[in-house]
């Protein structure tokens, strides 16, 4: 397996942020399935990491960003998976509306444009650390139990 509870709860995130800006009811239907898909994708990744099927060392994939952190200061990840995984859906939500300036940046004035581009990266380091904040409190979780 390629991807971690943290990269799953990211995708599902994901889904929901397009079911809800999205009218077209095949598209919806669409996003349903996916959204199905992907919660049982996450049930069996648990229950396989419980089971001990998944090594431990193989729960966790750090995105090990590079990037100057002066000037790049980015929120705290801390709490319990619920507290994080709630984070990463809200750091989600303001990439969505961040992103969707960049497909009219003509319209974007001139004197903001470098905050859009800076939001961007700032909140996809947020991204992250919490996909990494959730990969890293399960597997800690996982061990313990072991």
């Amino acid at each position: 397996m390629a991807e971690t509870l943290g990269m799953l709860c990211d995708k599902l995130t994901i889904i929901k942020l397009k079911q809800y800006h999205s009218e077209d009811p095949a598209r919806l239907e669409s996003l349903e399935k996916q959204e199905k898909v992907m919660q049982q994708e996450i049930d069996e990744f648990v229950a396989s990491a419980i089971s001990g099927a998944i090594p431990i060392e193989k729960l966790s994939f750090a995105a090990n960003k590079v990037f100057k952190k002066e000037g790049n200061t980015v929120k705290d990840v801390i709490g319990t998976i619920g507290i994080v995984f709630a984070q990463l859906a809200d750091v989600n939500c303001k990439l969505w509306h961040e992103q969707e300036k960049v497909y009219d940046f003509e319209l974007v004035p001139d004197n903001e444009k470098n905050n859009v581009v800076k939001q961007l990266a700032l909140l996809n380091l947020e991204r992250n650390k919490c996909i990494d904040e959730i990969d890293r409190q399960f597997a800690l979780s996982i061990k313990t139990k072991s």
